[in-house]
């Protein structure tokens, strides 16, 4: 009797998962927004405030304004006088200035000094290393960083990279643009022609070798 029950249960789960997805609709989720970064050369790097960044905003004179703040995943800060602050997306120096302008409304002349105490950036400004990295991750990118830097931070080639084939995806002018990189010239035979120069918000992809 208790045999039976189970195997019609079976029947009967197996049935109801088939109507379910009999009756599901096949749909296509909208591709990812592209954000590219505002550096387009290595010279014109500049660091951009990001959500998890730990932000000391020294108010002059007004030591009860002042104090360290975290960076919400929305890119806001509260302070004791202003509830949200938008913050992510711009440099200390242009983040002080906004703050100036928002606490002229409660202080008179308000001078602010920003200072990042910790710095995770917008992922717009990290660089991706995906596949056959030995560490793949996401990167904060440096100034002056090149292809063998951030090879470095991902602990080089895992034994069944092909290195020769990886690709990096960099946005230019609001469009992707796909590079040819030879990560195995660079690192098993030092080929210094090789490294390149890297920006923040690019994606390098390694694939496996097929042998």
């Amino acid at each position: 009797m208790d045999i039976r029950f189970t195997e019609t249960a079976k029947v009967f789960l197996v049935l109801i998962t088939a109507a379910l997805f009999s009756g599901c609709s096949s749909n296509t989720l909208p591709t990812a927004t592209v954000q590219p970064s505002t550096t387009t050369d290595i010279n014109s790097y500049k660091y951009l405030i990001g959500a998890g960044d730990v932000l000391n905003i020294f108010v002059w004179r007004n030591p009860e304004v002042s104090g360290s703040f975290v960076v919400r995943p929305d890119g806001m800060i509260t302070t004791s006088l202003v509830e949200d602050i938008k913050v992510a997306g711009k440099t200390p120096t242009e983040l002080a200035r906004s703050i100036e302008e928002t606490l002229a409304t409660y202080l008179r002349d308000p001078i602010v000094t920003v200072t990042v105490q910790s710095f995770v950036g917008p992922f717009s400004e990290q660089i991706r290393v995906i596949g056959e990295a030995a560490q793949p991750q996401a990167i904060n990118y440096t100034q002056n960083m090149s292809l063998l830097d951030v090879m470095i931070q991902v602990g080089g080639l895992t034994e069944f990279a092909d290195g020769n084939d990886a690709v990096l995806i960099r946005v230019e002018n609001g469009k992707q643009k796909q590079y040819e990189i030879m990560i195995d010239d660079l690192l098993r035979d030092g080929e210094i022609s090789a490294n390149v120069d890297m920006l923040p918000g690019d994606i390098i992809i390694i694939p496996e070798a097929w042998f």
